[in-house]
């Protein structure tokens, strides 16, 4: 609404200045000095603009052609009360005499606006910053030959901030940069139909589901699936948490602040007696704001976030440092020991580098003591460091852009949320080369491992918490004679291999390490992918397989979709309709719809129209 609001406004300012200036010599339909009072002339800071009727000398000493006035707003901003009044008089028809040429004139200011988008830029708020928002850059991961590297290594990753982002940006009518799309984080989003039983000492359970390809009916799908053991909120430990609420002048938005206190007071709602809450708050310093408190004194919680404000500049380092501290003097043994960040991300003052940010919150993590990161706002997020606090703080990270996904990720997802019940959890699959020659891993291209580091216990890896579920999938393209993406070599031959007898119909084998929360020494489960499991057929496999595929081709889409040969919008709306399963809080309808917006985005965008600049209704 907003960005339509500034579409209007610099059409409007066009034809009223294009009106006066073609009409300067005019003496036709003259306007009455008492019908519409003369005014002084709007100051957009340097440029001097006519309004309403004035004398037809003044108009001619001071209009400026069309040209001329592009060029001035361009250069400067203008005042929002200005901006408002000068479009009040347009709308209540001062133009007067002119208003004749409204139409002409409109059709010269359109294709201005459209050709010009330096010119909406430039009649901005004067205190409404530019698009700041930050995304990591990376690739999608390439296809591999499994000749070459026969062993792909990665950490899980249980973070979501990623789909809710995503679903701001397209509400906006804007299509996500490439860099905001990480798909496994869209995936994840989702909860799946994963059995809840698990192995005798084991916290979860691991499923594994291999079928012919939505997208390449000549490659197949390897589907891994984690479903950690749930914990009711009344089996949860006790609490000890401390929020961290970034007060600083950036988070002065309904979107920012207001909606982040709304979000942790449904967070401390959930709280009984045994938890202890403690807020502390940063600008351009850092201060305690409520001292622990029992997590039943819900009116003392919800009174202290309540006088919050905004205003300053941001020392997030500080006030990680003091929220740490405090959450160290109330340590909990055996118990939840967390500090929830919740911010926009934008530091600006104190330690900025992020290098030794995460050097403090690797630090800090050995206490301990875990750190989520709970996402808010526009134009100056930034993605890239909310991501990077909570992976370095062995917690999880998400973005709230509406109180419905507080109500998710605070309240229904809250053991998720809060209970860790494994961590570093890695995942190695070794493909048998006699019977696959190629795959890609689809998303967690930023939690790529070393083969080594699958044995080592030194290397950090992700946490999953109580009820999570983490999914996997693989595109893999059998051995069987059809070229492939990749040529083969010309001095070697690749269709020749040794492999173990007994083994011969296995595809792949799969490991998977984590600790416990209280130990530092993985432990090891393994299975094999048998031949004998392929499933040719896609509607024969699971909701859990199809609306997976869906959301990961959506994802690729999202980022260009090179590796989805004729897979469109629709097949993805078609693919995931047939697999919402019960959908009990309507995430997957959601999702549906998010699909159809991106598919009317992606249409807007081809034809060239800048879609940055559009709010679809």
């Amino acid at each position: 609404m907003q960005t339509q609001t500034i579409y209007a406004l610099g059409i409007s300012i066009l034809i009223f200045t294009t009106a006066c200036s073609q009409n300067n010599s005019s003496t036709d339909n003259p306007v009455s000095q008492a019908t519409i009072p003369t005014s002084q002339p709007v100051i957009i800071d340097s440029v001097v603009v006519p309004r309403g009727r004035t004398e037809q000398n003044h108009l001619k000493q001071n209009s400026l052609r069309e040209y001329e006035i592009r060029t001035e707003i361009a250069k400067n901003s203008a005042l929002p009360e200005v901006k408002e009044e000068f479009s009040a008089d347009i709308a209540l028809g001062a133009v007067g005499a002119y208003r004749n040429k409204h139409k002409q004139s409109e059709n010269v200011a359109k294709r201005m606006v459209m050709h010009d988008q330096s010119l909406l830029q430039s009649i901005r708020h004067t205190s409404e910053p530019t698009n700041r928002e930050n995304y990591a850059h990376f690739d999608d991961n390439p296809i591999k030959l499994v000749t070459e590297y026969p062993v792909s290594t990665f950490s899980i990753d249980v973070d979501t901030g990623a789909y809710a982002n995503i679903r701001r940006l397209l509400k906006a009518g804007q299509l996500p940069a490439h860099d905001a799309v990480r798909a496994e984080e869209l995936i994840n989003y989702f909860s799946y139909d994963y059995p809840e039983e698990t192995e005798t000492g084991s916290p979860f359970v691991v499923i594994k589901e291999i079928a012919v390809s939505p997208w390449n009916k000549n490659n197949y799908l390897l589907h891994v699936g984690i479903k950690a053991q749930d914990h009711k909120q009344t089996q949860l430990p006790n609490a000890n948490l401390v929020f961290l609420v970034d007060v600083s002048g950036s988070m002065q938005s309904p979107d920012k602040l207001e909606l982040l206190k709304t979000s942790l007071k449904l967070l401390s709602k959930q709280l009984s007696v045994k938890d202890k809450v403690s807020i502390v708050v940063y600008a351009g310093g850092s201060g305690v704001v409520l001292n622990p408190t029992a997590g039943n004194q819900t009116a003392t919680i919800q009174a202290a976030l309540g006088q919050l404000t905004a205003g300053g500049s941001t020392n997030g380092a500080a006030g990680i440092e003091l929220a740490y501290n405090l959450a160290q003097q109330e340590f909990i043994q055996g118990g939840i020991n967390r500090v929830i960040l919740a911010t926009d991300g934008d530091f600006n003052v104190g330690t900025v580098n992020h290098e030794q940010l995460m050097s403090l919150i690797e630090e800090k993590r050995k206490s301990g003591i875990s750190l989520s990161t709970l996402g808010f706002g526009t134009g100056n997020y930034n993605d890239h460091l909310m991501e990077q606090l909570a992976d370095k703080g062995n917690g999880n990270y998400a973005y709230i852009d509406t109180l419905n996904e507080a109500q998710k990720v605070l309240v229904d997802e809250m053991s998720s949320t809060l209970l860790t019940v494994a961590k570093d959890v890695k995942i190695q699959i070794e493909f048998n080369p006699a019977i696959v020659s190629e795959y890609r891993l689809i998303g967690y291209e930023n939690r790529h491992l070393k083969r080594e580091d699958f044995n080592n216990d030194k290397i950090d890896a992700g946490e999953i918490g109580a009820g999570h579920t983490v999914t996997a999938l693989y595109e893999i393209k059998m051995n069987n004679g059809q070229s492939g993406m990749i040529d083969p070599l010309r001095y070697q031959n690749e269709n020749s291999h040794s492999v173990k007898k007994q083994n011969v119909d296995e595809i792949a084998f799969l490991r998977l390490r984590y600790k416990a929360p209280e130990e530092d020494i993985s432990r090891l489960q393994e299975w094999s992918v048998k031949r004998a499991e392929l499933i040719d057929d896609i509607n024969k496999t699971s909701d859990s397989f199809q609306f997976s595929a869906a959301v990961a081709a959506f994802a690729q889409q999202l980022r260009g979709g090179k590796y989805l040969d004729e897979f469109s919008y629709q097949n993805i709306i078609n693919l995931a309709q047939n697999a919402r399963g019960q959908d009990r809080f309507g995430y997957r309808g959601e999702f549906l719809s998010l699909v159809n917006l991106a598919q009317s985005l992606s249409i807007v965008a081809s034809n060239n129209v800048p879609t940055e600049n559009y709010t679809l209704q």
